[in-house]
């Protein structure tokens, strides 16, 4: 029998726009009867909520630990009105949070006061710390606030790759001693999981997945005389890799002017981006959008006819997996070109369901989009085939259903999961 389970997500920030793969999952466990709360470090966009927020009273499931300083001063002067604020409600449990000699640097270190939540009265199942940056956080909450927790940690990019670099390759030492099961979004990231030292019978693939009866499959076809309409949905960041689609699309503007390029999305590099458009002299056909809601993106890709996802390996190592909006893409029929690049060559496969070109190799890409664009009669059957691939690997309703069963056999083991404890898990 199915056992109703109590679930803590422990986030950086909550809400953002930009991780709907951990809203899919909070309203797809919600949905099946589970009781889920939110932990985060940091507020997110209140003036743009997710429909899916709004629709669950997600807010009301929220709560949000202060953050921890990193410089000592002010993490004491901090943490003393801390002391107070619980001490007053919990004398006992405020000063087990310092007790060095049971917890050692998770005390000393002030992490458990900072981590104490007053009004968790029932322990959770399961605590699910989403992206490792996040798992220290979800150590000390299993410590101090539920212990008998089993504590799970999801790898998505940024915390094996950028993540590595800033912190080291042994950040992840305890985690993988302490950390009950792990996740990675993609075969490419378990793998850099395990190279960092993540026993390889304790982490499995659960992809990030896509509702596709919200994105309608259409063939693609040129319209007569109107443009050949290209799209990028994405933060404007550099792992997100935009400006090189920009230069690429000058360089076929200058054969093939009757196009339109729309760039969906936000970000830091905005005035970057806009500079360049200005000096590549494309500003009648590149058009930065900023940030668009899920049904303004929805009928912008219903519109136009190719995606482009060139995502490269920024500066500071961070990396994508198989990104949300190629799925979105791929879902309605676009053929899509994307780059050889993190997990993305598990999710797009190149000469069936559109290409892939090297990073930052503008020739190459502004080929590919010459290729499309010369030969459209091969649209279709590309977008029917990235409609295949996602409907089969990436069903949002499959892969929920299995982060429930994955949950199940971690809190309620069968008795041959006990006698299997090396098996490993594909979901």
């Amino acid at each position: 029998m199915e056992k109703l389970m109590r679930i803590a997500f422990i986030v950086n920030q909550f809400p953002t726009l930009s991780e709907t793969f951990i809203l899919n999952q909070i309203t797809g466990l919600i949905e099946r009867g589970h009781e889920v709360d939110i932990f985060a470090d940091q507020v997110g966009n209140l003036d743009k909520l997710h429909p899916a927020v709004t629709q669950h009273n997600l807010m009301r499931r929220t709560y949000y630990l202060p953050k921890v300083p990193d410089n000592w001063l002010w993490r004491l002067l901090k943490g003393g009105s801390l002391f107070l604020q619980h001490w007053r409600q919990a004398p006992a449990k405020t000063l087990r949070s310092l007790n060095i000699f049971r917890y050692g640097k998770q005390a000393y270190s002030l992490w458990l006061l900072y981590t104490l939540w007053l009004d968790v009265k029932q322990p959770y199942d399961v605590i699910h710390c989403q992206f490792g940056t996040q798992a220290y956080r979800g150590i000390c909450f299993r410590t101090i606030n539920s212990p008998t927790s089993k504590l799970v940690t999801i790898f998505r990019g940024y915390d094996v790759s950028g993540f590595i670099r800033c912190k080291g390759k042994d950040v992840y030492r305890e985690l993988f001693q302490v950390g009950d099961r792990f996740l990675a979004n993609c075969e490419f990231f378990r793998q850099r999981a395990i190279q960092l030292g993540c026993p390889p019978e304790k982490i499995s693939v659960h992809r990030s997945g896509l509702d596709c009866h919200k994105f309608t499959f259409a063939p693609r076809h040129p319209d007569p005389i109107g443009p050949i309409r290209i799209v990028t949905t994405g933060r404007l960041v550099e792992k997100k890799g935009i400006e090189y689609a920009i230069r690429a699309v000058a360089q076929v503007a200058q054969s093939y002017p009757n196009l339109e390029y729309r760039i969906l999305g936000d970000g830091p590099l905005r005035e970057h981006l806009h500079r360049l458009i200005a000096e590549l002299q494309v500003e009648s056909i590149v058009h930065l959008m900023g940030w668009q809601n899920e049904q303004e993106i929805i009928a912008t890709l219903n519109r136009s006819h190719l995606f482009v996802a060139p995502s490269v390996t920024a500066t500071d190592g961070d990396q994508d997996a198989p990104t949300n909006v190629l799925k979105e893409a791929m879902a309605m029929g676009l053929p899509v070109i994307s780059t050889y690049h993190g997990g993305i060559p598990e999710l797009v496969e190149s000469g069936v369901s559109g290409y892939l070109v090297p990073e930052r190799d503008v020739t190459l890409l502004a080929a590919r989009l010459i290729d499309l664009i010369e030969q459209p009669y091969r649209w279709a059957a590309m977008g029917q085939a990235g409609r295949i691939r996602v409907e089969t690997d990436y069903n949002l309703h499959q892969l929920n259903n299995q982060l429930v069963n994955f949950y199940q056999e971690l809190v309620q083991p069968s008795d041959q999961t006990l006698l299997t404890t090396t098996r490993s898990y594909q979901l």
